[in-house]
């Protein structure tokens, strides 16, 4: 018996009706920055802006985009999108990321001096929210990387449809939306894309992990179902964020040193505690460590958790904070101070 034919799945484009849906919350916005690499994600954000900005009281609409200066064709690129700009009516800003680029990490090195270049270019314009072309399979790739990483369930919100990014709202109006989609209206609208190369270079994690998602898709582990995920995983975060700030107002004490009544909160389930101790972390030594701190707030909290039980005193250090529980169930934090060769202060 020969095998049934594979019926090539058809992907409509996204529809003027429904451009509205997913541009509705932008309608109230002074003015829109929309970021646009010359690919047909962001090509087709763009086709769509321009479009729905055109109906009365609708934001002024502005587009970027970031010359990385990696690749010979970057240059082109960017051109051929101030070009397509023109033709739409939209006034455009080519960004140049100058300087020297890293030897290593150069995704997240990018990555880093596009949103500063976007972020500044918005605050040039005056009161523009930075709008990106963020779809459904972008979701699911940033859950996988997050889960290999060992990500906690705020990290497996995976990304949120609207941010701060320094100040600068960033919204992600096409979250919800496949990628395949975007595509197929570039190319209904006869609107000119090009493909970066790099999307295809498998020395970059996030495209193997793109590479990845049909054998996973076929499994039932479609960019569908991570995209729900991370719907429903925010729900719980959100929920579990606010009973953390409850209990952490709850249980800390006066004073403007960092401390908490630890009999108390260790009464809460072990993951308010968690969020409570990380917020007390972030209050006292901001922006500390972030790869691995989770595991490493967990191991504290359990140690924390057993001392408590059993009454014993305990002294840690973690996320540049010297946490210290004394018998009587106190809880404090305070920074760490600078080490000595062969000395470390939690146990000097």
């Amino acid at each position: 018996m020969s095998a049934a034919p594979q019926i090539e799945q058809v992907f409509p484009p996204v529809s003027v009706s429904e451009a509205g849906v997913l541009f509705r919350e932008l309608a109230e916005e002074a003015a829109l920055l929309v970021a646009v690499s010359g690919g047909p994600d962001s090509i087709a954000l763009l086709g769509l802006l321009v479009e729905w900005a055109r109906m009365p009281g609708r934001p002024r609409l502005h587009a970027a985009t970031v010359d990385h200066g990696l690749r010979p064709e970057s240059a082109v690129e960017a051109a051929a999108v101030a070009t397509l700009c023109e033709r739409l009516g939209v006034p455009h800003a080519t960004l140049r990321w100058e300087g020297l680029k890293p030897a290593t990490a150069l995704q997240a090195a990018a990555r880093s001096a596009r949103y500063d270049l976007l972020v500044r270019e918005a605050r040039r314009i005056g009161g523009a929210v930075l709008v990106t072309a963020h779809t459904l399979d972008d979701q699911a790739e940033t859950l996988l990387m997050r889960l290999a990483h060992g990500s906690g369930p705020s990290g497996l919100t995976g990304m949120r449809a609207r941010v701060e990014k320094d100040g600068v709202p960033l919204v992600r109006p096409l979250l919800a939306i496949p990628k395949a989609r975007l595509v197929a209206t570039a190319e209904a609208r006869n609107l000119p894309f090009v493909r970066d190369p790099s999307n295809a270079d498998q020395r970059f994690e996030r495209v193997r992990w793109r590479e990845a998602l049909p054998f996973l898709a076929e499994q039932g582990l479609t960019a569908e179902r991570f995209g729900r995920l991370a719907q429903r995983v925010a729900r719980l975060d959100e929920a579990a964020s606010r009973r953390a700030e409850e209990v952490l107002a709850a249980v800390r004490l006066p004073g403007e040193a960092m401390g908490l009544r630890f009999d108390a909160l260790a009464r809460e389930p072990e993951e308010i505690v968690l969020r409570v101790l990380a917020s007390a972390l972030d209050a006292v030594a901001p922006g500390g460590e972030a790869y691995g701190r989770l595991e490493r707030l967990e191991d504290c909290a359990q140690a924390l958790l057993e001392a408590q039980r059993t009454g014993a005193a305990l002294r840690r250090t973690l996320s540049g904070c010297i946490v210290a529980l004394r018998s009587g169930g106190i809880l404090t934090l305070m920074p760490e101070g600078p080490r000595r060769r062969g000395v470390h202060p939690a146990t000097s």
